[in-house]
């Protein structure tokens, strides 16, 4: 075998092999997540990521940078909560990403606005904001369907009444990270508009 040859042979075979612990890294990975949020996680979030109450976000399409970035917060206390501060003390940075990337892949069927009338209050102050108050679209930062990026949340699908509670927590100041935005943003919607671009922004 010629010496190139032999060079393009151990290219490809060093190449073969990072794929392969690439890939069994990952599903070293995916099987921690899996374990943490069954452990845990799965009593207020669901056992796919649905959610078993308003007060507990919606995790299932979620962004994994997003999600890894809210559980560091809880960790540090950029954000508050006594419950997320104790599920969260032990995770590390490749945990939480990890439990991103796991609940990321999960879905949720697209449901009707319950309140109709208010969710079309809701769609105008999304996409056109308020001129006369001065707050901004939401859709330039959050997209067309709520979908967001990785370091901003997925709305779409999410419960309207959890969306609501954390535009209040903004407003009231008590949400203490992803602040300098939402505050300036929260501080000119009044709560009915609150409420309609949350009805709207879930039914996505």
């Amino acid at each position: 075998m010629k010496p190139e040859h032999i060079r393009l042979f151990q290219v490809a075979a060093l190449s073969v092999a990072a794929l392969f612990a690439g890939s069994v890294h990952a599903q070293a990975d995916e099987a921690r997540a899996k374990k943490i949020a069954g452990g845990s996680c799965f009593l207020c979030h669901g056992a796919n990521g649905e959610s078993t109450s308003e007060l507990f976000p919606r995790l299932a399409g979620q962004h994994a940078e997003y999600i890894a970035k809210q559980l560091d917060a809880f960790k540090t206390g950029k954000r508050k909560s006594t419950a997320m501060s104790e599920m969260v003390a032990k995770l590390t940075p490749d945990e939480m990403l990890a439990l991103g990337k796991y609940y990321e892949k999960m879905s949720l069927p697209r449901e009707e606005a319950k309140d109709p009338q208010l969710a079309g209050m809701g769609r105008y102050i999304y996409h056109n904001g308020n001129k006369f108050s001065g707050v901004p679209a939401c859709v330039s930062c959050h997209g067309m369907n709520g979908e967001g990026a990785a370091n901003l949340p997925r709305l779409a699908t999410q419960f309207s009444g959890y969306i609501h509670n954390q535009l209040k927590s903004f407003n009231k100041r008590e949400r203490t990270n992803d602040n300098a935005v939402m505050h300036t943003v929260v501080e000119k919607m009044t709560e009915l508009e609150m409420a309609a671009v949350a009805e709207y922004v879930s039914s996505k």
